[in-house]
């Protein structure tokens, strides 16, 4: 049962324990709530056969305190099994999905778009709490209250309890159907809402493009577009559910109807009396009303998987794993006969070899889109390699925990990532418990005072989301003082002068000759003056290399490198 409950709304081992309590909870409840009902018919009874005295009336005053009793008490429990357990539930929901995230590989990253990852952890998160709280212990607990209330009025009286029930397996039968009919309407608008999403996530990223471009209008009318088929995607969901839930709401109001008729023919025939008819009628207004919230709960069940199957989607993804002990003999990362792709058939990288050997500085080159980021990521494991083998001091990286092996790796990326803190925090994030003139040391290494003291508040300035109040080049230049910062043995510089001046970046380039004594550097660039200082060139092309070795070496053999050089050093003189 519990692992039923937690495959099939996402719930932690405790959320389907809590689940199951909620659910009892509930049947207790509505059990509870048919005690005042036996008690008004014993009354009843006792009064029209004027066998009421005053210890009976004092019972039933005892016995009446004792119902309303129980039924706060119930309530009470009801309360906090299906709210306050489904909101502790659902922290912990959110904090597995992150923490998940935070294992899985970048591949799976590659085939999820932000605004779909963000509507799991927040929409689909919220959804289930809604219905974890609202609809689902409502469901079950209403399901199993009813079944034992109909067992409790066949044994008081099968003909008056059947013609009470049979309106409930038809009407279940009319919402049950409507399963598959709502899964599509549901897709439809998951699918609908995150593209909404992506767009307006979209137009608020490239508005100042879209300005530029004078593309405003035409960018809207897309949007806007999306903005109403979301609205008629949720309408047709609702309408669709509505159809089966409201034919079963119908069906099951006829009930009280039968019991009429029924107990009026089993009245004149003289089968049962006046009290045990009107005893009925009180049960079976009573009966119907969970049935009649089950019926709008079985809807929002159903339209529920949607939303736990993208969750499982991401609960189930296999995460990447290995040891944590890692012990290599040095620093050098060998790419023996390395094979990679992104997509079945479109390869990137086949049969790839060489070595990074520590204490020098491996420049990759080459072409847009020949391999070179891949194969940095695939150097620190972002990405699993489906041929050959990585080794960093011998070790197989494939078998070691990327967090452990995170620990030996010093990244600045292309796109840099900065957070709305302070310049000193941003910096801190190398090494969470660097001291202040640790982070003032890596800064100037980085040349960052230049422009950092500048700042109205200097290392404590808050340089907005994404650090949108600094420069191109200012926000690399942090990104570098994080890597010196953290001091690992390897640092991979993927572009790492791309947004840095001429000046700049030959004060990037001593500094990271200061910073790389007895380390393992890996460089892509572009800029071919950026890697003639390099120890050893890999030209990489259409994912193999072409060719491997010093500056010198490379410029002599007169191939793509020295093609290379020469047509940079030509566009260098190029005028307007």
């Amino acid at each position: 049962m519990t692992e039923f409950f937690m495959k099939k709304f996402a719930l932690t081992k405790k959320g389907a324990q809590d689940m199951i309590t909620a659910i009892a909870s509930v049947t207790i409840s509505n059990i509870a709530l048919m005690f005042p009902v036996g008690l008004l018919y014993s009354f009843t009874e006792n009064y029209l056969n004027r066998d009421i005295t005053a210890d009976k009336t004092k019972g039933y005053i005892i016995m009446s305190i004792l119902c309303l009793f129980i039924i706060y008490i119930t309530n009470f429990w009801q309360y906090n099994a299906t709210f306050f357990a489904t909101y502790r539930e659902s922290g912990k929901r959110r904090i597995n999905l992150a923490e998940k995230l935070r294992k899985l590989p970048l591949s799976f990253f590659g085939k999820r778009d932000l605004a779909d990852l963000t509507s799991a952890i927040m929409s689909d998160c919220a959804a289930v709490e809604h219905a974890g709280s609202h609809q689902i212990p409502q469901y079950y607990g209403s399901m199993l209250s009813t079944i034992i209330i109909c067992i409790c009025l066949f044994c008081f009286n099968y003909k008056m309890a059947l013609a009470a029930v049979w309106v409930i397996p038809v009407a279940l039968v009319i919402a049950l159907t409507s399963k598959k009919v709502q899964n599509i309407f549901s897709r439809k608008q998951v699918k609908a809402k995150v593209e909404l999403n992506e767009g307006v996530q979209e137009f608020i990223e490239t508005a100042r493009d879209l300005k530029s471009c004078n593309a405003e209008n035409d960018y809207l009318k897309g949007l806007f577009g999306k903005v109403d088929a979301a609205e008629k995607c949720a309408i047709g969901a609702e309408l669709g559910i509505a159809i089966f839930i409201v034919t079963a709401q119908l069906i099951l109001k006829l009930g009280i109807g039968t019991v009429a008729v029924a107990g009026s023919a089993l009245l004149i025939k003289g089968e049962i009396d006046t009290i045990r008819f009107f005893a009925f009628l009180l049960a079976a207004s009573r009966l119907y009303e969970p049935m009649s919230a089950t019926l709008i709960n079985i809807g929002a069940v159903n339209a529920l998987q949607v939303n736990t199957d993208r969750m499982n989607n991401v609960n189930e993804y296999p995460e990447q794993t290995g040891t944590t002990e890692f012990s290599p003999s040095g620093y050098d990362i060998e790419f023996k006969n390395i094979g990679f792709s992104y997509e079945d058939g479109k390869t990137v990288l086949r049969d790839v070899s060489f070595t990074a050997k520590q204490g020098e500085v491996t420049a990759l080159v080459g072409a847009s889109g020949g391999g070179k980021t891949t194969l940095s990521r695939l150097a620190a494991r972002f990405w699993d390699i489906e041929k050959g083998k990585i080794t960093v001091g011998g070790e197989d990286i494939s078998k070691i925990d990327p967090e452990t092996l995170m620990s030996v790796y010093s990244i600045v990326f292309q796109n840099v990532t900065l957070f709305n803190n302070t310049v000193k925090e941003n910096i801190r994030i190398g090494k969470k418990d660097a001291s202040n003139e640790e982070i003032y040391a890596a800064a100037r290494l980085a040349n960052c005072d230049e422009f950092v003291l500048k700042l109205p508040n200097g290392y404590d300035t808050v340089i907005g989301e994404n650090g949108s109040k600094l420069s191109g080049g200012e926000r690399q230049r942090l990104s570098i003082a994080r890597a010196f910062l953290k001091d690992s043995p390897i640092i991979l510089l993927d572009e790492a002068s791309a947004s840095l001046d001429v000046e700049n970046e030959t004060a990037i380039q001593s500094a990271i000759s200061k910073l790389i004594e007895n380390k393992t550097v890996i460089v892509i660039a572009h800029r071919m003056r950026t890697v003639l200082g390099a120890d050893k060139i890999v030209v990489l092309s259409d994912g193999i290399v072409k060719e491997c070795g010093t500056p010198d070496e490379l410029l002599e053999q007169n191939g793509v490198f020295a093609n290379m050089v020469r047509t940079q050093t030509e566009s260098e003189s190029w005028t307007i």
